[in-house]
Parts: structure tokens; sequence; C-alpha cells
């Protein structure tokens, strides 16, 4: 469970840092941040 968190912190990481040109885009990032960790959570 751990390692999936782990996978799933570090592409909400590189998601964030590569797409958030806008404020728009910093809320995407956020929310798909969250899915990942429902997900890994599942």
């Amino acid at each position: 469970m751990t390692g999936k968190f782990f996978v799933a912190a570090l592409l909400g990481a590189a998601l964030i840092l590569s797409g958030c040109a806008t404020v728009k885009g910093l809320g995407r990032d956020i929310e798909s941040v969250g899915q990942a960790g429902e997900d890994a959570i599942k």
C-alpha cells in the first residue's frame, strides 16, 4: 500500500510541476492528484 501511495505521489507531483501554467491548470492538477490518491487507496 505504501508503494502505491508513493507512486501516486510521484505522478501527482510530476503533473503539478509540468502542467500548472495557469490557476485553472493548477486546479485540474490538484484534482488529478486527489483522484490518484483515491485510486491508490482502493
